[in-house]
């Protein structure tokens, strides 16, 4: 998307916990995680939030188009534990997202690999070769009477743009989503993709803890 320009959301993130050792906020739609390369670029979630909280660190992100929950270190232990709940897939991840079409049936399981398109990056594809092994489960939530889908989508693997390839694989692409839905399903206003729920085990005593914010769609 070589045309493609930067106009960075005015919503602010919303701090859903802080503590000692963690942060947890809800990002906006439209906002990228870290800095994108040139200036034009800078403005994004860790900077925003480095001003109140000038220790933060970076454990994973959320594609610039998709809002919701997301967590950062304020220690490097913190980062450190984080990280590796994140590589070892302890942690529990669930998404909201509405589709394009009737998603049937209730329920199942996408298991596609992924890798990056190079020549069409940063676009994903589905490669049986050289893809990385990539699974996702879905569970449709309701049919809508303008033809879309509302579904809930727990990622068992952390691919870049999985959710998104895998939902345009089973014929009923993310409505907004500039880089795999085609027609009328573009013609939104963001990305309908939203990280509602992100369960992890505290950095400082191992505890359970389950952070959610509210899907604005």
């Amino acid at each position: 998307m070589n045309d493609f320009v930067y106009t960075p959301t005015a919503e602010q993130p919303r701090v859903i916990h802080a503590d000692h050792e963690i942060l947890v906020v809800d990002k906006p739609a439209g906002l990228l995680s870290v800095p994108g390369k040139g200036e034009d670029k800078a403005d994004c979630l860790i900077e925003r939030l480095r001003g109140a909280f000038p220790e933060i660190l970076l454990v994973h992100r959320l594609d610039m188009d998709t809002s919701g929950v997301m967590i950062f270190g304020l220690t490097p232990h913190a980062q450190r534990h984080l990280g590796l709940q994140f590589e070892n897939r302890q942690t529990k991840k669930h998404y909201l997202a509405r589709l394009w079409g009737h998603l049937a049936p209730k329920e199942g399981r996408v298991d596609l690999p992924l890798i990056v398109d190079w020549p069409n990056r940063p676009k994903q594809h589905v490669n049986f070769e050289t893809g990385k092994p990539a699974q996702t489960d879905w569970r449709v939530l309701r049919h809508d009477p303008d033809g879309t889908t509302r579904v809930r989508l727990t990622p068992l693997t952390g691919r870049s743009h999985q959710l998104r390839v895998h939902m345009r694989e089973l014929g009923h692409a993310i409505l907004g989503d500039p880089l795999y839905a085609e027609g009328p399903g573009r013609d939104f206003p963001r990305l309908m993709l939203h990280a509602e729920s992100l369960r992890i085990r505290h950095p400082d005593g191992g505890a359970h803890m389950t952070f959610t914010a509210p899907c604005p769609f």
